[in-house]
């Protein structure tokens, strides 16, 4: 029983994250940059014509910059559900005089063919009402109704959407899975929970979800590594080296590779004064500039700082150390640098890690005896 009516409304609610009101504005301004956008190269390309714009693609652009992790959002989605969607609506005005049979067959064909072929998108719906209820300006545009102004307003909204998701640090389009290097599972699923196990459980439903097998997966990864920090015995801090090599940000490259080859080792990182963390050098950004050293536009690089990468994951010496698992298992990290702020103040390597986890083992086994 509902002891409220607050209870009450709450089970109409859908079981949804509100996002911060930073990212709630970011995403209201990138479907007013992408809609204007879109529909002044609509409105240059095609002139005067009445339909160069059509109102299904508000709807396309919440999927698009609110929930871009969607599956009914992807670009296929976009382009290929609101084909689908033109040509069938335009087929139905064309053949069918009773307009609300038209629109209505319309829609329906138009689920049928996007779910077959694994595009359904939901704004896709009025594309083929628009197509049947457009009128005069819609209905003299015959079959070229699919190419504009639909094909055309999907490609700029999905291509303003990429560059803007993209500026925001978001993954778009989403990448089919979460292991980039191999089909095969991650090392950390290949122990516990694979795709192959999420995919036979989605198979089971009998009604979409609204969310892509990588999505579950990586929520299921975190997940785990959630449940097993809370026995971890070992910090940062506790593991990490504080003699680091280090490389300065003002060092020669060509001093750089001699302490590559002193250290053997695959990337050292980077620092300023006061051992700020500044970046990271691999050594394959070394062999990169031997490779273009004789490129005269590359004759200005002769310090660290100009080839380095300013991107670099770092930990805190407080983090427990399962923070680390990801990096070292699924990304394949050598070694990952402790800061405190913004200082480098040590440096875990993956052989620390091997040796703290192979101690947290044995102490749970003895435990357990």
């Amino acid at each position: 029983m509902f002891h409220s009516k607050a209870d009450w409304l709450n089970t109409l609610k859908p079981n949804f994250k509100v996002l911060p009101l930073k990212d709630r504005l970011l995403c209201g301004i990138g479907a007013l940059i992408g809609l204007g956008l879109s529909s002044l190269i609509s409105w240059l390309a095609l002139g005067d014509l009445n339909a160069w714009y059509i109102a299904p693609m508000g709807a396309s652009s919440v999927l698009l910059f609110a929930v871009p992790a969607s599956p009914l959002a992807q670009p296929w989605n976009m382009v290929i559900g609101n084909s689908i969607a033109a040509l069938i609506g335009v087929t139905c005005a064309m053949f069918i005089p009773n307009l609300t049979e038209a629109f209505s067959i319309a829609v329906a064909l138009a689920i049928i063919l996007m779910m077959t072929t694994d595009s359904l998108h939901p704004p896709s719906g009025a594309v083929a009402i628009t197509a049947v209820l457009g009128g005069d300006a819609v209905h003299q545009l015959g079959y070229s109704f699919l190419l504009y102004p639909v094909l055309l307003n999907s490609v700029l909204l999905m291509l303003i959407a990429i560059i803007y998701n993209r500026l925001l640090g978001k993954q778009y389009p989403q990448r089919p899975q979460v292991n980039t290097r191999t089909t095969d599972p991650t090392p950390t699923q290949k122990v516990s929970i694979q795709p192959a196990d999420i995919q036979q459980v989605l198979e089971q439903q009998s009604q979409l979800l609204d969310i892509s097998e990588y999505d579950l997966q990586k929520i299921i990864l975190e997940a785990q590594q959630l449940a097993s920090r809370r026995g971890s015995q070992f910090s940062c801090r506790d593991i990490m080296s504080q003699h680091v090599i280090s490389l300065r940000a003002e060092d020669d490259i060509q001093s750089a590779l001699e302490k590559f080859k002193q250290v053997n080792l695959m990337s050292l990182p980077v620092v300023s004064d006061l051992d700020r963390l500044v970046g990271n050098l691999a050594l394959y950004d070394v062999v990169e500039w031997f490779k273009r050293a004789a490129d005269p536009k590359a004759s200005w690089e002769n310090h660290v700082y100009q080839i380095m990468n300013p991107k670099v994951v770092t930990v805190q010496p407080e983090q427990p150390i399962e923070d680390l698992v990801p990096y070292f298992v699924e990304r394949s990290f050598n070694y990952i640098p402790v800061v405190e702020q913004k200082r480098l103040v040590g440096i875990i390597s993956r052989a620390d890690m091997i040796a703290a986890l192979f101690q947290q083992l044995n102490a749970r086994q003895q435990h357990t005896e």
